[in-house]
């Protein structure tokens, strides 16, 4: 019989990234043969995103559980409140931001999971002491088949 996980609530992988924004991972891909990895993404109040990105190996899914996340896809920008489904498939620039002024809430997907390894080695970055700029993050992105947008606005 095939093993059914549970995660409570208070459980999963914990991984705070410098204070604004944490992400809880619910499924790191070992219990779906690396199909899918599952995060709960935390922003506070005017929290900025990453600077805007494109993956080429990985489909990004974002559901809005609570506040208001504004999600920039190349020049556009789009508000999405509570039950506010994005996909953004590979290729696609994106980031997003909460710039309202109550905490932001997202169940956010990765398929396939590789990109649950990227939100660990940010953590370990960040707990280095180094800052998230377009320098350090090349590098670490181009691990997981991820570059800065040209689109990206600064």
């Amino acid at each position: 019989m095939a093993r059914v996980t549970i995660v409570r609530p208070g459980e999963g992988e914990l991984i705070a990234n410098n204070g604004p924004s944490q992400i809880r991972i619910l499924e790191d891909g070992g219990n779906t043969g690396h199909r899918l990895g599952v995060g709960e993404i935390t922003l506070r109040p005017h929290t900025p995103g990453p600077i805007q990105h494109r993956h080429a190996q990985h489909d990004e899914g974002f559901y809005v559980l609570s506040g208001e996340v504004r999600f920039t896809v190349g020049q556009d920008d789009y508000d999405a409140g509570p039950g506010t489904w994005v996909i953004v498939p590979p290729g696609a620039p994106h980031t997003f931001a909460n710039v309202g002024d109550d905490t932001a809430v997202m169940l956010s997907t990765f398929t396939p999971d590789l990109y649950v390894q990227y939100f660990r080695d940010l953590k370990t970055m960040v707990e280095s002491g180094q800052p998230m700029t377009a320098e350090t993050m090349t590098p670490l992105w181009a691990r997981y088949a991820t570059e800065i947008s040209s689109e990206y606005r600064s």
